[in-house]
């Protein structure tokens, strides 16, 4: 185990919130899951918390091996795992599967291990990569728009077609994050406005069309249809939809600043998803606004080491990529937490490393593992400084591309 711990490389306080996290979500987990045992008849509590501990521990062995990884070997992976993402994606949309009561085309199951794999979390993750890569290769020369319409806004495009039908709050982020990641990497003002035009129109006919005619997609329209409602007008919302806002609501008043003490909750037995989405709200009814208060702080060290991190990185590269794997991250918590306390609609995003999932924490993991490989200075060489031949045959492709 020393041994272990002596080749843990990179940022040392990124290494340490992750683990308070991981080890925190134990308790809330815990708690909320006899939701799914007691009401939804879905196995034991102690069970999905074994789950849920084995989930964490393969998290943490991705972490390690990705942040063993030299950061600039992930430019040449991206054109590798780009392809395979946008074919899986596109298998997953032919594919139906009920998970927590909620039926959508969002997984694919693992052959042999029976766990589902939700493919967005990972396409988000790799055209991040696709795009520092991009970013970085163009830092030092003019572009046209046209010419970045085929390495640039088409990869971006098919990723966000292809999950946009199933999630639209994850589309949406990977939307927002391309533009922040362009807009810092130095693309052109005038195309980027340009294509916030091109993608408000899109969305604008996109929601038209689908509640208009709401048979192309009957169910995720009338989910979104009923969450737009519930946050902007309560009085024509779904009753069910309304409800479930609602007991969120009294969990937070129940918890008061101190909170109600573990397990002690009372609303996640009657709070649909209180192991993942609204699992912020079992928080806060058991250990109060000091608890949930603490857990912000963390989220909050956690962007500012991101920060820090990229600020230090040696290459263009690392520092966008740091931006483009980390933050996606904090939003992901703040918009869950903003949910809980209806300053924003229900988005369906789970709570990082601490809500119930598969995928969701494995692919925080390898994005935790990207960020500590871009931190550990020892494994990363100037710019200029490494023959690109024989340091990582894979960019030379990277190069040419």
């Amino acid at each position: 185990m020393l041994a272990l711990l002596k080749n843990l490389k990179g940022d040392k306080a990124i290494w340490g919130v992750v683990a308070l996290l991981a080890l925190f979500s134990f308790l809330p987990v815990y708690s909320a899951s006899t939701n799914l045992v007691y009401v939804n008849d879905d196995g034991t509590t102690l069970g999905h918390l074994v789950k849920h501990g084995v989930l964490l521990f393969l998290g943490f062995g991705i972490i390690y091996a990705v942040h063993r990884i030299p950061t600039h070997y992930f430019k040449g992976l991206s054109l590798i795992a780009m392809p395979i993402v946008l074919i899986l994606l596109a298998y997953t949309l032919t594919v139906e599967t009920k998970i927590g009561g909620v039926t959508a085309n969002r997984w694919i199951k693992i052959p042999f291990v029976g766990v589902n794999f939700q493919t967005s979390t990972l396409a988000s993750v790799v055209l991040m990569i696709w795009i520092a890569r991009y970013l970085t290769k163009i830092k030092d020369t003019a572009i046209t728009f046209k010419e970045s319409i085929l390495p640039l806004w088409l990869p971006t495009a098919l990723v966000v077609a292809l999950i946009l039908p199933e999630n639209f709050s994850t589309a949406a982020i990977i939307c927002f994050m391309v533009l922040v990641l362009c807009f810092l990497g130095g693309y052109p003002l005038k195309y980027l406005f340009v294509m916030v035009g091109t993608g408000l129109v899109l969305f604008g006919m996109f929601l038209f069309v689908l509640f208009k005619t709401p048979e192309v997609l009957p169910q995720r329209a009338g989910t979104w249809k009923s969450r737009i409602e519930t946050f902007w007008s309560p009085e024509k919302a779904d009753k069910d939809a309304l409800h479930q806002l609602t007991l969120a609501k009294i969990a937070v008043a129940e918890g008061g600043v101190v909170g109600k003490g573990a397990g002690k909750s009372v609303i996640k037995n009657m709070l649909s998803q209180s192991t993942s989405d609204f699992i912020f709200a079992i928080i806060i009814e058991e250990y109060g606004l000091l608890g949930g208060g603490a857990l912000l702080f963390f989220y909050l060290l956690l962007l500012f080491r991101i920060v820090v991190v990229a600020n230090s990185a040696k290459t263009v590269f690392s520092k966008l990529l740091v931006i483009g794997v980390g933050l996606p991250i904090v939003f992901q918590a703040f918009i869950n937490m903003a949910v809980v306390v209806q300053l924003f609609p229900v988005t369906g995003q789970p709570l990082p490393l601490i809500s119930m999932g598969g995928t969701s924490i494995w692919m925080t993991c390898m994005a935790i593992g990207i960020i500590l490989s871009a931190s550990n200075k020892k494994e990363n060489l100037e710019e200029e400084g490494y023959d690109i031949e024989e340091s990582n045959p894979l960019e030379v492709l990277s190069g040419q591309l």
